[in-house]
């Protein structure tokens, strides 16, 4: 498993469409960005289960990522550290699909999510 390459499960694709729908943001990238913030920020560690790579949607670390990569490798890292875990490869492409797609799931479960504003207002708490 490694970050270069991101694959989403069919659950998640279908979370992303209904976010879609809800703020008009047009780009998957975009709302994964989103959804890892919402999951890196949680305090809980999230379960480590096996995800399926089961859907259409999938994504370089690059087209994740963009001019900011950096900073969410810097960020996964971090929160790998906080929670014990070492940092490597592995590890850290693990860590990623679990806290995207509890991301995922979270965004598309915020019952407020209606609009882009919302998304929005969420930052801001």
């Amino acid at each position: 498993m490694s970050l270069e390459h991101i694959r989403l499960s069919t659950q998640a694709k279908e979370q992303l469409i209904k976010l879609k729908r809800a703020t008009g943001i047009k780009n998957w990238n975009v709302l994964c960005r989103w959804a890892f913030c919402v999951s890196v920020a949680d305090a809980s560690v999230p379960t480590d289960k096996k995800i399926l790579s089961d859907s259409s949607v999938e994504m370089s670390w690059k087209v994740f990522g963009g001019a900011y990569q950096d900073i969410y490798l810097a960020l996964l890292k971090q929160r790998c550290t906080r929670d014990h875990l070492e940092i490597s490869a592995g590890t850290l492409a693990q860590q990623f699909r679990v806290h995207l797609h509890r991301g995922i799931a979270q965004l598309a479960g915020d019952r407020n999510i209606k609009s882009i504003s919302n998304l929005l207002g969420r930052a801001i708490v």
